[in-house]
C-alpha cells in the first residue's frame, strides 16, 4: 500500500511537471504550439494544474458517493453492475473535465478516487466485482502501454534505415551508457528521498520499518505513466516538425525512459523476491504463524459442523460422505474425536426443534465415517 500511494502521487506530480517543461519545450520547435513559461508564470501554471486538479476531482468525488449512496441495497442485481459503470465514467469525465479546464486530469482523478475510497467504500453493493472489475481494467491497459511502448522502442532499436539520425543516436555505445548511468543515478535519488523522509513515514499511519523503506527505494521503478509521456512527446514532435534535431532529441527521450522501464523489468523485478526474503518482509511471525493455526482449527470446527449437518439431511442419506470426505483437503485429516465433538455440536444446535428420525438417518450415515476414523485411530495407539 505504501508502494501504490506513493505511485500515485508520483504519477499526478510528474504529469504536472511534464505538461510545464512540454510547453518550454514545444515553444523551441514552433513558437506558435508552445509556451515561453518563466519561473512566476511556471509557479503559477503548476498551482492551477495541482490545485484544480484537486479541486475538480474532490467535487466529481462528492457526486459519485452521492450516486453511490442511491444505488445502495437495491432489488436488482443490476445496480452493483451500475456502480462499476458509474465509476468508470466519472473516472474519464473528471479527467477530460480537467484537461478543458486546463488543470491536470491524472491529478483530477487521483483526488476522485481518494474521496470514492474515503467516503463511498462502505456504499458499494459488490466490492468483489468493483474490485476485480478495476484489477483488470488496470491489467489490460498496463499491457496495452508496454506492448505499445514496446513495439515502438524496439522498432527504434532494430530499424535498418542507417540514414536516420535517430538510429545513429540510439546505436551509440555512448548512449547505452547514458542509459545505465541515469538507471543507476535515479536508484540513488530515490534511495536519498526515501530514507530523507525516513523519520516521518516512521511514524504515521502503521509506520514504516526501514526494511520496508528499503523495498519501497529499490522496487520503485518502472515508469507506466512516463512512458506514456514519452511516448506521446515523441509523437507529437514527429507530427510538428521534421527538423532532425529535435526529433532526435524526443526520440532519445523515449529511448532513455522506454530503457529504464526496461531495465526496471530486467534488473529490479526478478531481484525483488530474493530481497523481500533477505530483508525478513515474508518471513511469517510467530504471531502470524499462531494466527493461522488458529484460523485453521476454527474452519475445521465449522466445516465439519456443516458437514454434520448434512448427514443429517434426509436428502442425502444414501450418499457415502466418506468419499466426500476424499475430495475435501481439510476433512481429511479430522479425528474420531472432532467428529464426536461436532456431532454434538449439532445436537446441541438443534435441541430446540421437533426433528424425529433424524439422528437415525444421520448415524447409519455417519458409521462407515466413525468405523474409518476409529480404525485409524486404534491403528496410531
Amino acid at each position: 500500500m505504501h508502494i501504490s500511494g506513493e505511485s500515485l502521487l508520483n504519477d499526478g506530480s510528474a504529469y504536472v511537471f511534464f505538461t510545464i517543461f512540454r510547453a518550454r519545450f514545444l515553444y523551441e520547435l514552433v513558437p506558435d504550439v508552445g509556451r515561453n513559461i518563466g519561473w512566476g508564470e511556471g509557479f503559477a501554471l503548476f498551482f492551477r494544474l495541482s490545485l484544480g486538479g484537486m479541486c475538480i476531482g474532490l467535487a466529481f468525488g462528492i457526486g459519485t458517493v452521492l450516486m453511490l449512496y442511491m444505488l445502495k441495497y437495491r432489488l436488482s442485481g443490476e445496480d452493483s453492475v451500475a456502480q462499476v459503470v458509474l465509476t468508470i465514467s466519472v473516472a474519464y469525465l473528471t479527467y477530460f473535465s480537467s484537461e478543458l479546464a486546463e488543470c491536470s486530469g491524472i491529478i483530477g482523478v487521483l483526488f476522485l478516487g481518494l474521496t470514492v475510497k474515503a467516503f463511498g467504500e462502505n456504499l458499494i453493493n459488490n466490492t468483489h466485482l468493483m474490485t476485480h472489475f478495476w484489477e483488470i481494467t488496470e491489467m489490460l491497459l498496463n499491457t496495452l502501454l508496454f506492448t505499445l511502448a514496446g513495439c515502438v522502442f524496439g522498432g527504434m532499436l532494430v530499424d535498418s534505415d542507417k540514414t536516420s539520425a535517430v538510429n545513429e543516436q540510439i546505436f551509440e555505445a555512448r548512449d547505452w551508457g547514458t542509459l545505465f548511468l541515469l538507471f543507476f543515478l535515479l536508484l540513488a535519488i530515490r534511495f536519498f528521498l526515501i530514507f530523507a523522509f525516513y523519520p516521518l513515514i516512521s511514524v504515521i499511519g502503521i509506520g514504516t520499518s526501514w526494511q520496508e523503506a528499503m523495498f519501497m527505494s529499490y522496487s520503485g521503478l518502472r515508469g507506466a505513466v512516463g512512458l506514456a509521456l514519452a511516448l506521446s512527446l515523441f509523437s507529437e514532435v514527429y507530427e510538428i516538425t521534421r527538423d532532425t534535431v529535435y526529433r532526435d532529441f524526443a526520440a532519445k527521450v523515449f529511448f532513455l525512459t522506454g530503457g529504464i522501464a526496461m531495465l526496471t523489468l530486467i534488473i529490479n523485478a526478478p531481484t525483488c523476491g530474493p530481497l523481500l526474503k533477505k530483508l525478513g518482509l515474508v518471513t511469517p511471525t510467530d504471531s502470524r504463524l499462531k494466527i493461522i493455526s488458529k484460523y485453521r482449527l476454527r474452519m475445521v470446527q465449522y466445516s465439519l459442523t456443516e458437514y454434520v449437518s448434512l448427514l443429517a439431511d434426509e436428502r442425502f442419506c444414501d450418499l457415502d460422505f466418506t468419499v466426500v470426505r476424499e475430495h475435501v483437503p481439510f476433512l481429511r485429516d479430522i479425528t474420531y474425536e472432532q467428529l464426536k465433538a461436532a456431532v454434538k455440536r449439532h445436537k446441541v444446535s438443534i435441541q430446540h426443534q421437533s426433528a424425529a428420525g433424524m439422528y437415525a438417518c444421520n448415524i447409519s450415515n455417519l458409521l462407515p465415517l466413525y468405523r474409518c476414523l476409529l480404525v485409524g485411530t486404534n491403528a496410531a495407539a
